[in-house]
């Protein structure tokens, strides 16, 4: 007897928006089929990177659409979405200066109850990468409409420890590594920096209209956030990242008892299989076409169907 093989249906792709005029915040669900599973939000990480991974400063790795792509391949619909500030919801920020970590945790909220609405599901995942873990701490606390935390590639201590340890690790920072060492402990200090005299070198990091929103961001332990949280916890890490470290997610996992962590072999930060090399790693961030790495999106929606 034949079999006539199951054709799976075509996600249906939506672009969807929460706010009116110019305060508008615009996404893009993808609804996957089969198996029922919670939605998904996904939270971009830091600078202007947009809902597909992409950032105007040479990343083109496209991470965030494989990911959604990969997620509805497996049943799970999701919800991807430009920050507030950035690409189509560029309008939405009227001023870098006002800008604050808080500011994009009430936005995580308001997509979450979104995600929730579109989909009719009783709640949803936030998975936040990079930055984007911040942002989904802070959205989860108290909101009986989030399912959960999926932090990948995550920020795991204070943000001042991590740009310490960034700018540390790259020899080419030597001439002005002082000058940032000092910017930092101002700002973790709540104190903001005239750029009169800073070396033009340090102005894309630490720019003035940035800087309270750094401070806001320093403010932040992210294990206190996790010990705080009840609700199931996933941590994804790669071994090749080269802005997160596998010490984050252990020190996130280790925050209080029932957190999940899982270590993908030759993951880097953008979630490609890349070698551990600083050149080699980072020219990844500018292929598309390499496709995420290995057991990543298998973690994650094992994770969800739990």
């Amino acid at each position: 007897m034949s079999t006539t093989p199951q054709v799976q249906a075509a996600p249906q792709i939506s672009e969807i928006q929460i706010g009116e005029g110019a305060g508008s915040l615009f996404g893009t669900l993808v609804t996957g089929s089969g198996k029922a599973a919670n939605p998904v939000l996904i939270l971009a990480g830091s600078g202007p990177t947009d809902r597909n991974g992409n950032n105007p400063l040479g990343i083109t790795a496209q991470s965030y659409r494989l990911l959604a792509e990969a997620l509805a391949v497996q049943g799970v619909s999701s919800l991807r979405v430009d920050k507030r500030g950035v690409a189509a919801s560029a309008a939405a920020a009227s001023s870098e200066a006002n800008l604050r970590i808080a500011t994009y945790a009430e936005d995580a909220r308001a997509w979450a109850s979104k995600l929730r609405q579109e989909t009719a599901a009783r709640c949803v995942w936030l998975l936040g990468h990079s930055e984007g873990t911040l942002h989904a701490l802070l959205a989860a606390s108290h909101n009986e409409e989030v399912c959960g935390l999926v932090l990948v590639s995550p920020v795991g201590r204070r943000m001042g420890d991590i740009l310490r340890e960034q700018l540390r690790a790259n020899p080419a920072n030597a001439p002005i590594l002082d000058e940032a060492l000092r910017i930092i402990a101002k700002l973790e200090a709540g104190q903001t920096v005239s750029a009169q005299g800073m070396h033009p070198a340090l102005l894309p990091l630490f720019r003035p209209s940035v800087q309270p929103f750094l401070v806001s961001m320093m403010s932040i332990d992210p294990a206190q956030l996790v010990r705080d949280y009840s609700g199931p916890v996933l941590v994804v890490q790669g071994t090749t990242d080269i802005q997160t470290s596998l010490a984050d997610a252990q020190r996130l996992g280790e925050a209080r008892p029932g957190v999940r962590v899982e270590i993908v072999d030759g993951m880097n930060h953008v979630l490609k299989t890349a070698p551990a090399g600083r050149a080699a790693n980072a020219a990844t961030y500018a292929n598309p076409d390499l496709p995420l790495a290995p057991g990543l999106v298998e973690r994650i929606v094992a994770f969800i169907r739990r």
